[in-house]
């Protein structure tokens, strides 16, 4: 398909980028895995010591309860898109910088656009601020709303999960919403169409010298 080999371009021109001081640490780049017709887009803060490894994203202790999230939410991992706000590994994992992010910006928007997902669920406060700036995640966690059209779910990072037990259960029924976001998204997305296809036959009516005739 067309998105997917846009895509794998994306992903090479990751592969060789240079664009901040990560790529002279990194391993391997992790620029995103999943369907390029994913309904599900989750976008996470940045590569781990196992996704440099294995140039994958979210395949580490993390990875393992985003699979079971996803699976709470009725989906499995194959069906959705997953990604980071940087394609590089920060050092020691820590928080990407300003510059950094500034530097992904684009590699991240052209995924969004390509793979036009329903739902985006931001995984984190660094994803989260790429939609919601000057919001706490701990007031907004698995509220949507949208944002430039977008339905936009700003979730807990799984990793916040397994290093605070009490947050398991607040995650698990943050994507447990999931089929029915999708829903909502679906119905507003059904409305549009119709609305559009409403406005098209009132046009092709104006247009039209023989449904015209019928006004007087």
């Amino acid at each position: 398909m067309e998105q997917t080999a846009a895509l794998k371009e994306i992903a090479q021109q990751i592969a060789v980028c240079q664009r901040c001081e990560l790529h002279k640490s990194r391993k391997n780049p992790v620029p995103g895995a999943g369907p390029a017709t994913a309904e599900v887009m989750c976008i996470g803060e940045g590569p781990g010591f196992y996704e440099n490894e294995q140039g994958l994203p979210f395949v580490g202790a993390s990875g393992k309860f985003l699979t079971h999230l996803l699976q709470q939410g009725g989906y499995q991992r194959e069906q959705v898109f997953i990604t980071n706000v940087v394609k590089c590994r920060p050092p020691e994992n820590r928080d990407p910088q300003v510059d950094e992010l500034a530097a992904c910006a684009h590699y991240l928007d052209r995924q969004i656009e390509l793979i036009d997902p329903r739902i985006i669920v931001t995984l984190g406060r660094f994803s989260m601020a790429r939609f919601l700036p000057d919001v706490r995640i701990s007031q907004v966690h698995g509220k949507a709303g949208y944002v430039d059209g977008r339905l936009i779910v700003p979730m807990y990072h799984p990793a916040a999960a397994l290093h605070n037990p009490n947050l398991r259960s607040v995650v698990e029924a943050d994507f447990a919403k999931l089929p029915g976001l999708i829903e909502r998204a679906n119905q507003r997305i059904q409305k549009i169409k119709e609305e559009a296809a409403r406005l098209e036959a009132d046009q092709t009516d104006q247009d039209n010298p023989a449904v015209q005739l019928k006004l007087f």
